[in-house]
């Protein structure tokens, strides 16, 4: 079901510009490949005309940008408290049910009455129990907060039985047909709760096919993190990357304060200086086997490690050429963990790849099969 993976073969996922130079390796079926003959890969845009999405692309960064505040709320009482590795996670799961119920009710109110379909990773039924009750208290708290907040927003207090309601709005099994919205309210927990990087990460299906992608990242410098630190440390923290299909994708700072700016994946051809992107928790991803490969490929540089899927908007501004991401086996993938990722880095210039391609490209370099 399409709630449940993003692809059937789900155990392998990449990211690279569409230019990347490999002259050994071709990440893509030979259709792909440039007439040169040397493994860079060509893209073209479909030549047909492509409906405009603004409209949701402007009610998504609306949603998104509410549910930032109040995750950046509950994570500065997290280190506040420093809670971070004592506690049972639960002021994250606030921080996850909040940023859902806020980013449902922000969309659903503008749609008519049964039109909107989310695909959402929370559900409610743990809330509804007599032990849920105090949780559910300070979610309700916390929602109504965020929407307080925002001065364009004149609407009277949710109630605890609202909350509920817009949390299992993510409750859609989606489908190949029709818009589908798809939701990770917290898109890398581990960095949340250590108060590094972590995404409220909101896509748009339209048929089947991802259409427009929101990436709010409250913990990620306008600047460039290419050697793992910002390059200038007085640029503002609080990215917001928009894309949306035939538009290219963009990036301002989260709290509004300046304009959008277009961004490109980075243009560096040569893999011997290319930067990789991975995940920050070994638990993630196979770093042993990504190590390999960017060895193989003749990359020299040590990967840059962050949380979540702000790595697909750093990589969309080009802090890194390429994206490997191999979990460990048995790691089912969400389709939520990758859809408003992949079109940032599409819109940007690039190229995502399914296990398909991954796995061609494992065996054309005849890597270990114990990996």
């Amino acid at each position: 079901m399409l709630k449940e993976v993003v692809h059937r073969s789900h155990h392998l996922w990449q990211c690279f510009p569409r230019h990347l130079h490999c002259h050994d390796w071709s990440p893509v079926n030979s259709k792909a490949r440039s007439r040169s003959g040397r493994g860079s890969v060509s893209w073209r845009k479909p030549l047909f005309c492509m409906a405009s999405y603004h409209r949701d692309v402007v009610l998504a960064t609306n949603a998104v940008r509410l549910a930032s505040r109040l995750c950046q709320t509950v994570q500065r009482g997290l280190l506040t408290q420093e809670t971070q590795t004592k506690s049972d996670k639960s002021p994250v799961t606030v921080a996850d049910y909040g940023s859902q119920a806020l980013v449902n009710w922000s969309l659903a109110r503008e749609f008519p009455p049964g039109t909107f379909s989310m695909v959402a990773e929370e559900g409610s039924e743990d809330l509804r129990t007599e032990a849920g009750a105090p949780m559910l208290e300070r979610i309700t708290q916390l929602v109504n907060d965020a929407i307080a907040s925002d001065a364009a927003l004149d609407v009277a207090p949710l109630s605890k039985e609202d909350v509920l309601e817009a949390i299992d709005w993510g409750n859609s099994e989606g489908g190949s047909n029709g818009r589908h919205w798809v939701l990770d309210p917290i898109d890398g927990t581990r960095g949340f709760v250590r108060g590094d990087q972590y995404a409220i990460a909101l896509g748009l299906l339209d048929n089947g096919k991802v259409v427009a992608g929101v990436l709010g990242c409250p913990n990620l410098p306008m600047g460039s993190i290419a050697n793992g630190i910002p390059a200038n440390s007085s640029e503002p923290v609080g990215c917001l990357f928009v894309a949306s299909l035939g538009a290219g994708t963009t990036v301002e700072p989260l709290d509004g304060s300046g304009e959008p700016k277009r961004v490109h994946v980075s243009d560096v051809e040569d893999t011997a200086i290319a930067t990789f992107c991975e995940s920050y928790e070994s638990a993630h991803t196979m770093q042993d086997l990504t190590a390999n490969i960017a060895g193989t490929l003749g990359v020299k540089a040590p990967p840059v490690r962050i949380d979540s899927q702000a790595k697909y908007g750093a990589m969309a501004r080009g802090d890194a050429v390429i994206y490997l991401r191999f979990p460990h086996f048995g790691y089912r993938e969400k389709i939520w963990d990758h859809a408003a990722g992949a079109i940032v880095i599409t819109e940007a210039g690039g190229e995502v790849f399914d296990a398909a391609a991954v796995q061609k490209c494992v065996k054309d370099l005849k890597i270990p099969a114990k990996h």
